[in-house]
């Protein structure tokens, strides 16, 4: 064989944008904020994280909401989402055709200060996180509501010598950052973990998540 170096453990990380998400994510907008302004309604009654200040989470309906913006969003969601998972496993069309989804859909408005603690979604095997708003990033908070993954291979730093000091992307220790633009979509492993760094602007950071996981029509 030729010489070659192969990741052979690597982590799907898939992006995407809905073109002109402009009006549409306007409307999000306006429609997530009044349902924030009532409250206990909207809110999710069991939250499985700690809820920090600063942050208010829905319930896990937000995609069966009947509003012409929430279905417009949940199309390019489920379509991007179905690329990913027939790219990934290899399906034919007639497979995916007898693909079903079921998911867990909700939203965050995040203000100044508010983070979301390291996790997973475990009884899932794809989640993803749309920007509707990525809010305000002060100049000396570069950081601010950066949505951040860690490397999964947890002793691949244990030992660091000259050898293995700073491997480049994709071999790299550490954590990968995203720093949403709006109308941005990043799909992921349920099982990697991530977290939402404290965020500093002095509006709000609106992000609109889900869970799913999957079967065969005739399993």
């Amino acid at each position: 064989m030729p010489y070659e170096i192969n990741p052979v453990f690597a982590v799907p990380l898939a992006h995407d944008t809905l073109p002109n998400a402009g009006a549409l994510n306007a409307e999000l907008k306006a429609l997530i904020l009044a349902r924030e302004a009532e409250g206990d309604r909207y809110a999710n009654p069991h939250p499985s994280l700690k809820q920090q200040p600063g942050v208010f989470e829905s319930d896990f309906n937000l995609f069966s909401w009947p509003e012409a913006c929430v279905q417009q969003l949940r199309q390019f969601c489920w379509a991007t989402l179905g690329r990913t998972i027939q790219q990934i496993n290899g399906y034919e069309a007639e497979e995916m055709q007898r693909l079903q989804i079921f998911s867990h859909t909700w939203f965050h408005v995040t203000r100044y200060g508010g983070f979301t603690i390291l996790h997973t979604h475990p009884m899932a095997s794809w989640s993803g996180v749309y920007c509707v708003d990525p809010g305000e990033t002060p100049a000396d908070r570069p950081e601010s509501g950066v949505l951040r993954f860690h490397n999964p291979h947890h002793y691949s730093h244990t030992f660091l010598d000259a050898g293995n000091l700073r491997p480049r992307a994709p071999y790299h220790h550490g954590t990968w950052s995203v720093r949403f633009g709006a109308g941005q979509l990043v799909l992921f492993p349920s099982w990697l973990q991530h977290e939402v760094l404290p965020f500093y602007g002095r509006d709000e950071r609106i992000t609109i998540a889900f869970n799913c996981w999957f079967g065969m029509k005739d399993a």
